[in-house]
């Protein structure tokens, strides 16, 4: 009996400790708001509605009467029908940052506009001009000259929004100015193929056409994020993307200061590291950026760097996924030396490199190869050739260039995901020149306890890649 006493008692105990710790996790918590009314009525006069207008010319049927779709007369009076010309107009949102009349916007809101109008509170119209603008991040700035007094907002920090946190959006939805939508941070660190710099702000407030280059504000009433894209066509289904106010914020600066953009560059083309190109190259963890090429005469190649390193820590900063290191190095001084940490030969070493500048270096050519006669490799379920003369003169490759051209790949092939006219330049780090060079290196790869293979291969744009296939 005293034993079961004993034990009601301990449960008591226990239930209360319960009870009183749920309740402090409640007392922590931030309350969800009565009302976004007063925070909404001080911002409102600082979004603004952008409308802008182009010419657009499109070639236009001469006949009086219409052709049937898939015929072949369609498409010539499509090419060579009479030119007209037309006004096309745009709606989109922006909110002012500096009592002077300087503007954010999108990009994509501005692109080709002739004429730019910014309504303010509603009724005052105001003709804009663009102090400069940046497609890569998706961001432009303009100006408007107005005697009233303008009222700005401030950036908030984007790094230290939560997920769950509360945020409202002010925007130009559909031409319907003035409306606020509230909803919570979804996700962070977005990615959804827009461009090489992305890291969205996921948001289920309700974000439609006309809401891009609209402020996402936090419950303090900063800017935290720029609505730049939605996901679905028809309109919002709870999923929009911001720009987060950090990243944004330092386009902005440059585009006020130099009219465009100073990215830093490194000169390299880099890919994911997976698991199986960690094992071979006895890294620790699948981390960092593998350096699938280096540029001739980029600030990469004349520091030393080499394809196959595997960048780890740029700038004092760690690099745990690929896809940071474009952001981070774009965010960096032109000009400036830093240090940069890479793993080469299953040991960590430092590069000094002096950055460049993104916006004049230049890209790598594209070309598409041809095919002719193959051999099977039977353990990769591919057919390669021998690179010929042609397929170097074509694809304007370096004329020492040695490899094998993929003819055929199976459907269940390990390497199914890449592509018909893709190079294999080496395997398990030697220079592939013939066909007997690859079966050999599959082989050791085979015999290998990790029975895992690393190619080097140039894709149809010419771009190194390292590739780790698993073998069974």
């Amino acid at each position: 009996m005293l034993k079961n006493k004993m034990k009601i008692k301990n449960f008591r105990i226990i239930l209360i400790s319960i009870v009183f710790l749920n309740f402090s996790l409640f007392a922590n918590a931030k309350p969800v708001p009565e009302s976004f009314a007063d925070l909404a009525e001080k911002l409102m006069p600082s979004v603004v509605y952008i409308s802008t207008t182009q010419t657009v010319v499109t070639n236009v049927n001469p006949f009086p009467f219409e052709f049937p779709p898939g015929s072949p007369f369609e498409d010539m009076f499509k090419e060579f029908g009479t030119p007209q010309k037309r006004k096309a107009s745009a709606l989109g949102s922006g909110f002012i940052i500096d009592a002077t009349g300087i503007v954010i916007t999108n990009n994509h809101v501005i692109k080709g506009a002739e004429d730019i109008m910014v309504r303010v509170e509603g009724d005052k119209e105001y003709k804009a001009k663009v102090l400069g603008s940046d497609p890569l991040s998706d961001i432009a700035v303009l100006k408007i000259e107005s005697k009233e007094k303008l009222i700005p907002v401030k950036f908030g920090d984007s790094d230290k929004a939560r997920i769950g946190d509360w945020v409202i959006a002010i925007g130009n939805p559909f031409g319907l100015g003035g409306t606020v939508t509230a909803g919570i941070i979804s996700a962070r660190n977005r990615d959804i193929g827009m461009s090489r710099y992305e890291d969205f702000i996921q948001t289920d407030a309700s974000i439609n056409v006309g809401n891009s280059g609209g402020p996402l504000f936090d419950m303090n009433g900063d800017v935290i994020g720029i609505n730049t894209a939605i996901l679905g066509r028809e309109g919002s289904i709870g999923i929009g993307f911001a720009i987060p106010s950090n990243s944004a914020k330092k386009v902005i600066d440059q585009l006020i200061e130099f009219g465009e953009t100073k990215r830093g560059w490194l000169g390299v083309r880099i890919q994911v590291v997976t698991k199986e190109i960690a094992d071979v190259e006895k890294l620790d963890k699948p981390r960092g950026a593998l350096v699938a090429s280096v540029a001739d005469n980029s600030p990469s190649d004349k520091a030393g760097i080499k394809a196959g390193d595997i960048i780890l820590e740029f700038n004092g900063v760690l690099i745990n996924e690929m896809k940071e290191l474009p952001k981070i190095v774009a965010q960096t001084e032109v000009g400036k030396t830093v240090e940069v940490k890479v793993w080469r030969n299953g040991k960590e070493i430092s590069k000094k490199i002096k950055l460049g500048r993104l916006e004049t270096s230049e890209d790598f050519k594209i070309k598409k190869p041809k095919e002719t006669k193959d051999t099977e490799i039977d353990s990769l379920k591919i057919n390669v050739r021998p690179i010929e003369k042609k397929d170097i003169e074509e694809r304007d490759l370096t004329k020492n260039t040695k490899g094998l051209v993929i003819t055929k790949i199976a459907n269940d092939s390990p390497i199914n995901y890449l592509e018909k006219g893709n190079i294999i330049i080496e395997a398990q780090k030697k220079t592939i020149k013939t066909i007997g060079d690859l079966e050999l290196a599959v082989k050791a790869a085979l015999q290998s306890s990790e029975k895992t293979l690393l190619l080097v291969i140039y894709n149809n744009q010419n771009q190194r890649r390292y590739i780790g296939v698993k073998l069974n």
